[in-house]
C-alpha cells in the first residue's frame, strides 16, 4: 500500500494523498446515504450505510486511503452520556461531567460496546481495493474531555480551562479514564482491520504551551506508544490544529505529523520533518477554485520537493459546499505534479 509506505518513509512513485472528512456533504452520494439513514449518529452505527459512504471518495476521488466514517463522540456516548446531533449546532450532551463523581459514574468498557464501528471498518475492508489503506481513528482525550464538560462544541472552553486551573485532578481523571479506553478502542479498530491510525485534536489551539503539554499532548503520546509498543507495524499520526508556536517541544514514539492549514509547511518541516513523515496541509478553502488550489499544491510541494516523508492532505476537513470536481482534480494533480 502505497499510504502504508509514505508512513514508513519508504520509497513511493508519487505523493500519496487522502483528504480529512472527505466523505461528506460535498457529495450528492453521501447525502443521499445520509437521508437514507435517518440521522447522523443512526448513519455513524449502521454498518451498511457507513461502509457506502466511507467508500464513495475512495470510488470518486481515487484517494489512497479510506478513513472509517464515525465520530470521535461515539466514545464518550459509549461511556453513557447521552448525545444527538442537532441540525444546525451539532454534538450535544444532555448530562456532562463537572465533579469526581460524574467521572467516577462514567461506564467501564466502551470500547467492548463499540462493535459497530469494528464491524463497520471489517465491512470496509472486505470491499476496499487490496492497494488502497484503511484509516480508523478517535479523538484526542482533551478534545472528548471538552465535549463532556462544555456540553457541546465551544468558542470559549470556559467551563473546561476553569476545571483545569482549579481543580485539575478532576480534569486528569477523566483524561486518563478516556485514554485507557482509547488504547483499546484504537486496538480494536486494528483487529477488525485498520492498516493505521490517527488521532484528532481538534481544540489543541485552546491551551497555552505549558498547558498543552500537560493536559493533552502528554496523553496522545501516551496512547501512540501503546499501540506502537503492541503493533510497531501500524503508523500511528497525530493531528493537533492550531500549535504552530510549539512545534519545537513536540516528541514522542510515532510516525505521522498533521500539519494544519495555519502552520507554515516550510516551518513543521524545520522542526519536524527529520523526525517524523510530516502529512498536509492545503488550505480547505483554496479548492474553491481551481487556480487557487494549484497554486497552492506547487507551494506544498515545493517546499517537501519530492522525497519520502511527506503525504498530502487538506490542513483540516473539506467543507460541505466545495466543488467536487476541485476535490477530484486536487487528487490528480498532486498525483501528477508528484510522481518520481
Amino acid at each position: 500500500m502505497i499510504f502504508i509506505d509514505a508512513c514508513f518513509r519508504k520509497p513511493t512513485p508519487y505523493t500519496p494523498i487522502w483528504l480529512m472528512r472527505q466523505a461528506g456533504r460535498y457529495l450528492s452520494e453521501y447525502k443521499q446515504t445520509r437521508t437514507k439513514a435517518g440521522s447522523f449518529l443512526s448513519l455513524c452505527k449502521n454498518v451498511e450505510l457507513a461502509t457506502e459512504v466511507t467508500l464513495q471518495p475512495v470510488e470518486i476521488l481515487d484517494v489512497d486511503a479510506a478513513i472509517l466514517f464515525s465520530d470521535i463522540l461515539v466514545v464518550p456516548l459509549e461511556m453513557g452520556l447521552p448525545l444527538e446531533f442537532l441540525a444546525g449546532e451539532g454534538p450535544k450532551f444532555n448530562r456532562t461531567i463537572s465533579n469526581v463523581s460524574d467521572v467516577a459514574n462514567l461506564q467501564e468498557g466502551a470500547h467492548k460496546r463499540l462493535t459497530y464501528v469494528y464491524d463497520t471498518l471489517s465491512s470496509i475492508r472486505s470491499k476496499l481495493p487490496k492497494e488502497k489503506a484503511l484509516i480508523g481513528f478517535c479523538g484526542s482525550p482533551w478534545t472528548l474531555a471538552t465535549y463532556m464538560i462544555e456540553g457541546q462544541g465551544s468558542k470559549t472552553y470556559a467551563k473546561s480551562k476553569a476545571m483545569l486551573y482549579k481543580e485539575p485532578y478532576i480534569l486528569k481523571t477523566l483524561l486518563e479514564t478516556l485514554s485507557e479506553e482509547l488504547k483499546l478502542y484504537l486496538e480494536g479498530q486494528i483487529r477488525a482491520g485498520a492498516n493505521a491510525v490517527q488521532i484528532f485534536d481538534s481544540w489543541a489551539s485552546a491551551l497555552e504551551c505549558e498547558a498543552y503539554f500537560e493536559f493533552s499532548w502528554k496523553y496522545m503520546k501516551d496512547i501512540a506508544q501503546y499501540i506502537k509498543g503492541k503493533y510497531p507495524h501500524i503508523p500511528v499520526m497525530l493531528f493537533p490544529k492550531g500549535i504552530a508556536g510549539y512545534l519545537d517541544k513536540i516528541d514522542g514514539c510515532f510516525d505521522v505529523f498533521g500539519v494544519d492549514w495555519g502552520t507554515p509547511m516550510a516551518l513543521a518541516k524545520s522542526y519536524l520533518g527529520a523526525k517524523y513523515v510530516l502529512q498536509g496541509n492545503l488550505e480547505p478553502s483554496r479548492l474553491y477554485d481551481k487556480e487557487s488550489m494549484e497554486r497552492g499544491i506547487d507551494e506544498i510541494l515545493k517546499i517537501m520537493g519530492k522525497e519520502k516523508g511527506h503525504i498530502f492532505n487538506l490542513g483540516h476537513g473539506m467543507l460541505p459546499d466545495l466543488p467536487r470536481e476541485n476535490a477530484i482534480a486536487l487528487v490528480q494533480m498532486v498525483r501528477e505534479k508528484s510522481k518520481r
